[in-house]
């Protein structure tokens, strides 16, 4: 029977990825679950819990080889399969993500970028041309992409995710600021920087309330 991972491990493991990331770069061979747990912030028994659950990867007395966990990560999260991938929205916020995303290191090659807005179709960003998206259907039937990236108005967030969902896209990361409903046939991350923004004000807003009352 398969071991079901939970969620919560499975969000940390990205974050384990960039800390290895950072320290195959440095030239570290080796680390402790301890010293690893200083620079992340979780214990040192959270690691070993969570690694644990795809086989451990550490030895006694050794610790972790740094390269070799890197690898098994990249493995674990599939970052080596290269899945295909669109973008349906280039205005700031789509252009921002092609800009600063290295998506060939995240597991996905961007193939194809899509708008409504003739000012920028035809247009490049990195390489890749801005196509008009009433083509997206022929685009998406010759090249077979398995996930979009939405970064349109959430007005016509529903209406394009139903176009890709019909051409059998079933994955989405999703910057919209409208929510996409989970299903048992689709994938999504819906992506809310002002949930992150207000979670930040209320811990700053804790955290002042906390001095006040020690005063």
């Amino acid at each position: 029977m398969e071991k079901k991972v939970s969620s919560s491990v499975i969000n940390r493991l990205p974050r384990y990825y960039r800390y290895l990331t950072d320290l195959e770069a440095n030239g570290i061979d080796r680390i402790s679950s301890k010293e690893l747990s200083e620079k992340m912030g979780i214990t040192a028994s959270q690691i070993r819990q969570d690694l644990n659950c795809f086989g451990g990867f550490g030895q006694q007395g050794y610790g972790y080889n740094v390269k070799h966990l890197y690898n098994e990560i990249a493995g674990i999260l599939g970052l080596k399969s290269q899945y295909k991938a669109i973008l349906v929205g280039a205005g700031n916020m789509g252009q921002a993500l092609i800009q600063n995303t290295t998506f060939e290191k995240r597991g996905f090659s961007l193939i194809g970028v899509f708008d409504i807005d003739t000012a920028k179709i035809g247009k490049k960003i990195k390489g890749i041309t801005i196509s008009d998206y009433n083509n997206i259907k022929n685009f998406v039937e010759e090249n077979h992409p398995t996930m979009a990236i939405i970064s349109t108005p959430r007005t016509v967030v529903n209406q394009v995710v139903s176009d890709l969902t019909d051409l059998g896209i079933k994955a989405f990361l999703n910057f919209s600021y409208a929510e996409i409903p989970h299903s048992e046939d689709a994938v999504v991350e819906n992506i809310h920087l002002s949930d992150s923004l207000m979670r930040l004000c209320y811990k700053i807003s804790a955290k002042s309330d906390k001095t006040n009352n020690k005063n």
